[in-house]
């Protein structure tokens, strides 16, 4: 009996202790969280230190932006030609009687080039002379008589009248005989000799080509939709490929005329003299359409496409950061960019491939 009651009162015991007093529980409770906090964050060093899982920073190269020069360029093609090249040819028929000029020759205005028979015309002249000479002897004789009132004022007027028409068929001639020589009219050199003595000639077709090589330009042909881009003063640089040579200068003329078959206006530029440009000879002209002094300038290739614009990826504190803008003109990989990047900012030109917002980069 005795043995009954005391397994009772211990199941009693037991009973009365598993019912804990509330706050004393919750004491219990907030003693263990603490414990517990402590423990991990223990546990979190340690396994921190040892965490090959974790985020490596990506290589990646940058380009820092800074105020530039920006330039866009119209690149056309043209040609050397020389504003002096002229073919010299007869101004009448004739058999050439005389050449006095060779290729390479250097030669000066008015210099006589060639000579055209001129035989008949010099006879008729002689033959002119001879009149003359009497006309004149007689115009002398009658206004000697005229100044002493001897005979009529009509016999005055007929010696003087004949005298004037013979010096003025002569004149005449002269000219006509003036037309016989080919002469250059400008300082030059001979670039072609198309004639040799006993050359039958007719005006207009084969002559001598004279060129004068230190006043040359470059002239090209630019389409009628850069009308409102391209004009006189404009800044050009020129590149002879063939030489090779580049110039730096200014357009001398561009065109206010459409070519209405081409659609196109022309713009020249004059050259400085050289030996090394020739008429004809191939000249590329890249042409400042636009410019702007104070431009935000970045590689091509650090911009990315999205639904929602164009963007980059710009450097901050060594995070990723996305970078959305506006572009503008493109030059030889080079863009203008209007709008979402300042000075100072770090463009990803390399690395931006599979980069993420907020990845961890260096440089």
């Amino acid at each position: 009996m005795k043995r009954i009651l005391f397994i009772a009162a211990i199941a009693f015991l037991a009973a009365c202790s598993s019912k804990k007093d509330p706050k004393a529980e919750l004491a219990d409770l907030k003693k263990q969280r603490t414990e517990l906090d402590a423990k991990i964050a223990k546990l979190e060093t340690t396994v921190g230190s040892t965490d090959t899982t974790k985020a490596v920073a990506r290589d990646i190269s940058v380009y820092e932006v800074t105020e530039t020069n920006f330039k866009n360029y119209l690149e056309i093609q043209g040609r050397i030609d020389a504003e002096e090249n002229i073919l010299v040819t007869s101004e009448t028929q004739g058999v050439v009687t005389a050449v006095y000029a060779k290729i390479g020759q250097n030669v000066r205005k008015g210099q006589v080039l060639a000579q055209i028979d001129d035989k008949v015309l010099r006879q008729n002249i002689a033959e002119l002379q001879t009149q003359l000479t009497l006309a004149t002897s007689l115009y002398n004789r009658q206004k000697n008589l005229w100044d002493q009132k001897i005979g009529t004022e009509v016999q005055f007027i007929n010696a003087k009248t004949q005298k004037e028409a013979a010096e003025n068929r002569i004149a005449t001639l002269r000219s006509q005989i003036a037309m016989y020589k080919i002469k250059s009219p400008i300082n030059g050199t001979i670039d072609a000799m198309e004639l040799k003595v006993g050359d039958a000639v007719t005006p207009g077709l084969s002559g001598i080509r004279v060129i004068n090589a230190s006043n040359l330009k470059a002239k090209a042909q630019v389409a009628e939709t850069y009308a409102a881009r391209v004009n006189q003063g404009d800044e050009v640089n020129i590149i002879f490929p063939d030489v090779p040579d580049s110039l730096r200068t200014k357009i001398n003329f561009a065109s206010k005329t459409i070519d209405p078959a081409s659609r196109s206006f022309e713009v020249q530029v004059n050259l400085p003299s050289s030996k090394k440009y020739r008429p004809n000879m191939l000249a590329v002209l890249k042409i400042v359409d636009y410019q702007n002094a104070k431009a935000i300038v970045i590689p091509i290739a650090a911009i990315q496409k999205a639904e929602n614009g164009d963007f980059v990826f710009i450097a901050v504190n060594g995070i990723a950061k996305k970078a959305v803008i506006k572009a503008g003109k493109t030059y030889e990989g080079k863009v203008e960019i209007l709008s979402g990047l300042k000075v100072g900012d770090k463009v990803v030109t390399a690395g931006a491939q599979n980069l993420n917002e907020e990845d961890t980069v260096k440089f």
